[in-house]
């Protein structure tokens, strides 16, 4: 049990060494990929869940398959710090570029660059910074606006008839996509919609919170037709099992099926929470097979690196009242819970908080399953509260 060879790799979007109970969606998003170079209709994908269900990961192995099929594609996290227009210049430019290098002269790959320098010169007026160096004159009368929703369906239109002109497609994988403003995600699917209208092929597969369903169909009522929504929780057993005992197999240690068990159920299928507690067992276990004493020493582990990392960096982050708020919905459960009842458990009105409930949701850190109630953006999370905020029972 070589801390050197162990297989298991907790991280902010580390691929596990198995990747168990995700072979549908992967299945699905090859179609898409395939569906979409060829010029056939192709819905884009959203893959929509809670922290630590493999989202990130899931958008890596997209990527690679769309790579494998000749797609340009570009990886995208959205940041309240850079606008998406700014980051869709870059990738953008980087593909129109490529398609221009390709043998022989193409004029509609020239038009798509020439409309990608008016629509940075539009928005020149609004972010001052953005630069951009090709010697090509603007598109005059094309995403030059200054409207983002307009000028954003017609750049994607333009790279996607370049990309079309070169037979092959643009891929775009955007994470973090529910923390787009609201116009910005307005115009994203404003774009992807008009793509969709002329077959063209660029595709946008986005990973987000569960409230990515409920912003989109704010943004655009057609929205839910426009997507396929994927939605990702745990594992189940079985593949829960196959996530934490590959690895440790092919590397030749075994687990007792107590130690399985009690796995199982602390970590609740999640796949991040797995690797942790498989990280752990490995390093605490001094043989094989793994027992269920090795669990427990591993158990006490994994929640101490939780609590210090995944879950403090959130809380962290949180103002009084804020906490205060997660706390009430902690000492009810996992959840979900109606607001009413978590303003009672706070000795409040529920108008009285519920500048607190919508500022939680902004942050991600909760968000609404259904009219009226509030759930955890991230698993376990009432645990560790209950664990941090004793004295608030």
């Amino acid at each position: 049990m070589n801390p050197l060879s162990n297989p298991y790799a907790p991280g902010a979007g580390t691929p596990p060494p198995e990747l168990a109970g995700r072979d549908a969606i992967l299945d699905a998003a090859r179609l898409a990929v395939a569906k979409s170079r060829a010029g056939k209709p192709a819905r884009s994908l959203m893959l929509v869940g809670l922290r630590g269900v493999g989202k990130t990961v899931l958008l890596n192995e997209i990527q690679e398959i769309a790579d494998e099929a000749g797609a340009f594609t570009d990886f995208i996290e959205v940041s309240r710090n850079e606008p998406l227009s700014v980051v869709i210049v870059a990738t953008l430019r980087a593909a129109l570029l490529k398609f221009d290098r390709m043998k022989g002269v193409s004029e509609t790959v020239k038009k798509g660059l020439r409309v990608l320098k008016s629509f940075v010169s539009a928005i020149k007026l609004k972010y001052g910074d953005v630069e951009f160096s090709v010697d090509v004159e603007e598109e005059a009368g094309i995403a030059d606006s200054g409207t983002l929703r307009r000028d954003l369906a017609e750049l994607f239109v333009a790279a996607a008839e370049a990309a079309k002109a070169r037979k092959t497609s643009i891929v775009l994988l955007i994470d973090e996509i529910q923390t787009l403003g609201e116009d910005e995600f307005e115009a994203l699917i404003m774009a992807i919609h008009r793509i969709d209208q002329k077959r063209l092929p660029l595709l946008v597969v986005g990973a987000g919170l569960p409230l990515l369903v409920k912003l989109s169909g704010e943004a655009k009522s057609y929205a839910e037709r426009l997507f396929d929504y994927n939605r990702i929780g745990a594992l189940d057993d079985a593949e829960a099992e196959r996530a934490l005992v590959a690895p440790a197999r092919e590397a030749g240690v075994a687990f007792e099926e107590g130690a399985i068990a009690r796995i199982l159920e602390v970590t609740e299928g999640y796949p991040y929470f797995l690797q942790e507690w498989g990280y752990q067992c490995w390093n605490t276990a001094k043989t094989s097979p793994v027992t269920e004493k090795d669990v427990k020493k591993a158990t006490a582990a994994a929640i101490a690196r939780l609590d210090g990392n995944f879950f403090q960096s959130r809380f962290a982050r949180l103002s009084d009242p804020q906490k205060r708020y997660l706390r009430a919905m902690a000492e009810l459960g996992p959840g979900p819970h109606r607001s009413g009842d978590i303003a009672r458990a706070m000795g409040k009105t529920s108008q009285k908080v519920a500048p607190i409930r919508d500022a939680l949701i902004s942050n991600g850190m909760i968000y609404s399953p259904k009219y009226g109630f509030a759930a955890f953006t991230v698993p376990l999370f009432d645990a560790f509260l209950k664990r941090t905020m004793p004295d608030e029972a």
